[in-house]
């Protein structure tokens, strides 16, 4: 049994509030008008098992997670390929939560990642429910 909470009729938002993206993703969920749980990971500590969940629900590596290609990680450990383990990862986005490669949403039992605000909008269940076709 995972430590994240997993509810079909809430979304869930993990994102970081030191990039643009993840700044207006939160915009869009916030303005869903869904249930919804918002974690800036920039401000509340996300557990590594936590972190082990998210990658695993992706289908990735932790490491697959860090944003490789950021001028802090460039800055930080340079252009050559770093080999760390699980432990390493996480220690680089507890320090530097803006290296979060892509906000992740949760919905039900699916993890997505977003690389993009407006890629959100597509992964939401139109609100159609009790509104008559024009047409039959």
């Amino acid at each position: 049994m995972g430590v994240i909470a997993m509810d079909k009729k809430q979304i869930t938002l993990y994102y970081s509030s030191e990039n643009s993206i993840g700044k207006q993703l939160n915009a869009y969920v916030e303005s869903s008008g869904k249930e919804h749980l918002i974690i800036d990971i920039s401000k509340t500590n996300v557990t590594g098992t936590q972190w082990a969940e998210l990658a695993d629900g992706l289908g990735k590596t932790i490491s697959e997670l860090v944003n490789t290609d950021h001028p802090d990680f460039k800055d930080e450990y340079g252009d050559k390929t770093v080999n760390l383990d699980d432990d390493g990862w996480l220690k680089i986005l507890d320090k530097k939560p803006s290296l979060l490669k892509n906000a992740i949403v949760i919905k039900g039992k699916d993890f997505i990642e977003l690389t993009s605000a407006s890629d959100f909008k597509q992964y939401m269940d139109p609100d159609s429910a009790g509104i008559e076709k024009p047409y039959k």
